[in-house]
């Protein structure tokens, strides 16, 4: 019997005494209620404070991921376990690394943001597909969650525009989480990352960026590799392209074996117009690929399902 009930026991003891008031003396009557009801009030206001206390045992934040067996040894990852950083963190700072050596600058992306940064100022018609709810997740207030990096690309051009003047290129690659209304499977994930280049200078060809994305990937697969690209479209770059690169040998590859791995071109007149850069002056290029896929490839992971499920026997692994 807890410490509550033993006082709940008292309480009804004490109403049980009440019932022999009525065999006194009537003189006596009032002192012996007066004696009772000051026993009743001590014992009420215990059983008050009992209850209160377990209120406030009851609110304390519980562990639910301490180990609670009973009669078994405690697992040999609890509590020595500290956890690790994620794959996809550890990539991350790997391409970004990659990027700073060739000296660019890191902008962070965003994970809200609304129309004018989305479509407006990339160029995007009005009818342009992207635009509708099937392919972009909105909140009820009328934002977007970023299905691409690009949508920083204006805020960059506008922020280091003065580098222009100083005769310094823009130089910038944002990282960033990505969200896109699709159908889950092992290639397709609703929720991953990407990673945006952006190069504005006076004299830059597209020759540039292929060398800089060609350096990149040779960098980060630490080989030698063939690239090649074909036409694509993309309302923010013309003329646009398909970057590929041969199949890494460590992943299985042989010559001739190529991978689509980003989507890039020289930026479009348009984009450089609204962000206040002078297209018959300057040109730039731009580029943005998936990091998810990266590391699938460098890793030989077969399904892009992993990296959001939490699973911890995969992210032990790294």
């Amino acid at each position: 019997m807890n410490n509550l009930e033993e006082l709940k026991q008292e309480l009804k003891d004490l109403n049980l005494q009440a019932a022999k008031m009525r065999d006194l003396p009537p003189e006596k009557r009032a002192e012996f209620g007066r004696d009772l009801n000051r026993k009743k009030q001590t014992i009420l206001d215990k059983i008050e404070a009992a209850k209160k206390a377990e209120l406030d045992i009851a609110a304390e934040p519980i562990d639910v991921t301490a180990w609670c067996g009973v009669n078994e040894p405690m697992p040999e990852f609890y509590p020595t376990e500290l956890g690790s950083k994620h794959p996809l963190m550890t990539e991350l700072d790997r391409v970004v690394g990659i990027y700073q050596l060739m000296g660019f600058d890191v902008i962070e992306s965003r994970q809200l943001d609304d129309e004018y940064h989305m479509f407006d100022s990339l160029n995007f018609p009005k009818e342009h597909p992207a635009r509708d709810g099937y392919d972009t997740f909105r909140t009820e207030e009328g934002l977007i969650p970023p299905a691409h990096t690009s949508t920083m690309q204006h805020r960059v051009l506008k922020a280091y525009k003065n580098n222009l003047d100083l005769g310094k290129p823009i130089a910038v690659v944002v990282p960033g989480r990505v969200f896109r209304n699709e159908d889950v499977d092992a290639t397709h994930e609703h929720t991953f990352y990407q990673c945006e280049g952006v190069y504005v200078s006076k004299d830059c060809t597209m020759g540039d960026m292929l060398g800089i994305l060609r350096e990149f990937f040779e960098k980060y697969y630490e080989q030698k590799l063939n690239i090649r690209t074909q036409p694509g479209y993309f309302p923010f770059t013309e003329p646009s392209l398909e970057f590929m690169i041969e199949k890494p040998k460590s992943l299985g590859g042989k010559k001739g074996d190529f991978l689509e791995m980003l989507g890039c071109g020289m930026i479009h007149p348009n984009v450089l117009k609204i962000a206040g850069i002078d297209p018959t002056k300057y040109h730039g290029f731009a580029w943005g690929g998936g990091i998810d896929r990266l590391v699938m490839l460098r890793y030989g992971l077969g399904d892009v399902r992993y990296f959001e499920s939490g699973n911890l026997n995969f992210l032990r692994e790294f």
